[in-house]
């Protein structure tokens, strides 16, 4: 009905997920869907190796975004990615989905029934059509082992393959302004939960004292440095070890305001990305980057839009906070930043804010004109499209 309405009135529909991707890409004038009441598991079992029809067995994914409060058709429609050089993005675990499209018609899609649009809708950006439902591929529900602690980011990127290879979910959290680096390995285990959280440092400490020095800082931009190598020593400078059910490690609560960026490089540049970063700040004092820059790790793949489409890579996020929603200087260190991404043959995360052009992402993504091709056949006259899109695909 919303969608007749839509074409009556010559106005355009975008679904809404989550809410938390920091870019323009949910945002519309014409009509907004939101599906937080499409939330039901509908089959849970077990075909060969593919859970998928009720059994009423516990399962997890292989891996999930370090976001909770999201949803299924919003994290593939954006290509959400957590951490793991034997593990890809979300949309890599999806086998099937039900996709309804702007004429009505509502499509079953996988790899044997509409194969092409399958494809492209495994990471869709909202404009292909509305998600009715999603078949990810399960495991059975498992453990984690998480143990964090710190070096130097000379150290981890000269050992990089090393870390690598020793834990399944292997990521770092490097302090800007400083040689500081905070290692996390995460694995699957048998061993008792555990935790170490504690209200004092994860909230008095770690979230309404930083708040309150972030919010002095923008007034006083040297703080920054100091900030990040104070809060490295007080609260990640020793080593730490939790055990939980896997979705509990895999995600962690986003408490501050932010802007964001998240590019996706060749995983053999990130050595070399991160030190022109290290070196870029070096040689502009009057610039400010918070902590973390974090850097994760996912395996190549063969969905069209994926930043990891047909490569190994490094994803190296780096963030900038808005204490009490005060609004933080971002072009320049942005500005940086794409800059040395672009170099390294870097992709965008869908999610994030970026400021690539249509001519840009056809180099950066070989199979960008087979996705514009699917996406003009379900939508030609562009319901689903918004300003964001149309400087994506126009």
């Amino acid at each position: 009905q919303i969608l007749e309405l839509a074409r009556e009135r010559g106005r355009r529909v975008k679904v809404l997920g989550g809410g938390h991707s920091p870019s323009d890409i949910a945002c519309t004038d014409g009509f907004l869907l939101h599906m937080g009441n499409m939330d039901r598991v509908l089959q849970v079992g077990r075909a060969s190796s593919l859970l998928w029809r009720g059994e009423g067995i516990p399962v997890a994914v292989p891996s999930l975004g370090a976001v909770s409060e999201v949803t299924a058709a919003g994290v593939i429609g954006t290509g959400t990615h957590n951490t793991g050089i034997t593990h890809g993005i979300l949309p890599t675990q999806v086998v099937a989905l039900t996709l309804l499209t702007a004429s009505g018609e509502i499509l079953e899609c996988s790899e044997s029934e509409n194969a092409e649009v399958f494809q492209a809708a495994r990471l869709h950006l909202g404009c292909l059509g509305i998600v009715l439902s999603v078949t990810f591929q399960c495991v059975a529900e498992f453990r984690l082992r998480e143990v964090a602690f710190p070096g130097t980011l000379p150290q981890v990127l000269e050992q990089l393959e090393q870390h690598l290879l020793r834990s399944q979910y292997f990521r770092f959290l490097w302090f800007p302004h400083s040689d500081n680096v905070r290692i996390i390995y995460q694995d699957p285990t048998s061993r008792p939960p555990r935790s170490s959280s504690s209200w004092i440092w994860d909230y008095a400490v770690g979230y309404y004292l930083l708040e309150f020095l972030l919010w002095i800082s923008t007034f006083f931009p040297g703080l920054v440095s100091w900030i990040n190598r104070f809060f490295f020593w007080l609260l990640f400078s020793s080593r730490v070890e939790n055990v939980a059910r896997s979705h509990r490690i895999f995600s962690y609560e986003c408490r501050f305001r932010q802007h964001v960026q998240d590019w996706a490089i060749p995983i053999g540049k990130t050595k070399e990305a991160l030190l022109e970063l290290q070196a870029a700040l070096e040689a502009h004092p009057g610039l400010v980057a918070h902590f973390p820059v974090e850097v994760r790790f996912s395996k190549g793949d063969e969905v069209w839009l994926s930043p990891c489409f047909q490569r190994d890579s490094c994803f190296i996020n780096v963030i900038l906070y808005r204490p009490y929603g005060k609004d933080v200087p971002v072009l320049e260190y942005w500005r940086i930043y794409e800059g040395i991404m672009r170099k390294h043959g870097g992709r965008p995360h869908w999610a994030k804010a970026h400021s690539c052009t249509r001519r840009e992402l056809e180099k950066m993504y070989p199979a960008f004109p087979k996705f514009c091709s699917v996406r003009e056949k379900l939508d030609p006259t562009g319901i689903f499209l918004n300003p964001y899109l149309e400087k994506v695909f126009c």
